[in-house]
């Protein structure tokens, strides 16, 4: 957040370690809950993976910009994608031959707020509030060596989002200052994006003390009314037993990572650091709606994200923590984005 005045930079701090203790709580409930899947589903081929990640920038005790991200999803095993998708796949020149063909369904929110959600009447100058609720379809491919994900998103942008409701109502439960500002939001609008992601293992290397490491390169592209823009970046890997996967699942745009994995029997660990460049041509809640006059900031066409964390995996389980910085996205940001990602994925 910009300088605030201490009242405010106060209630937040003490939401933020409210925040920081409810969801610790909530990770113990979620491990316990895990804990018998991982044990059931060990000796059992796995039907499909069942990802849930949060996205908040209260772990860094700011409450601004991209302030949360929730996304649920579900990837289906090999054995259970239809045969009219796998071969839908082959005749696309985006998927390897010979890969493992899954689908992927898909239900998220974004939220967005200027730095202070104290005022009524945000500067023009700052971030518009925005909400984005969407469901997704995809389709994931995997050899072993690479990924490709194809994923359409819809949903709409505004009101109907309801992402003033989720903030007011989840403020009002930890006891933080409440949002006054949503008025002021971008205003109704259906979205869709076509979102396109590549990552190869390049390069793969494990010493006899089962400590390994691997580089991931990966690029992408978004086209839509929501996003439009390119990517590139990569990935670094370090750990024991270093289980089949591309990095935790995120919610887009970031690095791509997947709910994908292929764990080593077990308990195993990895830490990991990424970077990414996107260079964006549309990014409605900087630029604000398509087709009416409203809220809007001029947007900075180069972001980066620089991202480092760690994963840990027991059988059919595996959790994540991710730090995110990401760069000021328009001209009048005067501090980068810092927010943490927490991710649990489940075999079944």
């Amino acid at each position: 957040m910009a300088p605030v005045r201490w009242p405010i930079g106060h209630s937040l701090a003490r939401a933020g370690d409210r925040v920081r203790r409810r969801a610790a709580a909530c990770l113990v409930v979620m491990a316990g809950l895990a804990l018998p899947v991982a044990s059931a589903t060990a000796a059992d081929p796995p039907t499909g993976i069942f990802s849930l990640i949060v996205e908040n920038d209260l772990f860094y005790g700011n409450d601004r910009n991209y302030t949360n991200g929730l996304r649920l999803s579900w990837l289906s095993a090999p054995d259970t994608t239809p045969d009219w998708l796998k071969e839908g796949a082959t005749l696309l020149p985006l998927f390897a031959v010979g890969g493992d063909v899954r689908f992927t369904v898909s239900a998220g929110q974004n939220m967005y707020t200027p730095a202070d959600i104290s005022l009524r009447h945000p500067p023009a100058t700052d971030r518009p509030y925005a909400g984005w609720t969407y469901g997704s379809i995809g389709i994931v491919s995997e050899t072993g060596r690479r990924l490709d994900q194809l994923e359409l998103a819809l949903g709409i942008v505004g009101p109907q989002s309801y992402a003033e409701h989720t903030q007011a109502f989840v403020h009002d439960l930890i006891g933080s200052q409440e949002p006054n500002g949503w008025d002021t939001q971008l205003r109704n609008e259906p979205g869709l994006v076509l979102t396109y992601q590549r990552s190869a293992r390049a390069y793969f290397a494990e010493s006899a003390g089962h400590l390994g490491f691997d580089v991931t390169p990966h690029a992408g592209a978004a086209l839509g009314n929501v996003f439009t823009y390119a990517s590139g970046g990569l990935t670094l890997r370090v750990g024991e037993d270093l289980p089949l996967d591309y990095g935790p699942p995120r919610i887009q745009p970031s690095l791509p990572g997947s709910g994908f994995f292929r764990p080593a029997p077990g308990a195993t660990w990895y830490v990991f650091a990424g970077v990414e460049g996107r260079a964006v041509a549309r990014n409605i809640f900087l630029d604000g709606n398509s087709f009416r006059s409203g809220p809007h900031v001029d947007r900075h066409p180069l972001v980066g994200d620089f991202q480092f964390g760690f994963v840990l995996t027991w059988n059919a389980v595996r959790f994540s923590y991710t730090n995110v910085i990401r760069t000021p996205e328009f001209k009048n940001q005067t501090e980068r984005d810092d927010f943490g990602a927490v991710s649990i994925s489940v075999q079944f």
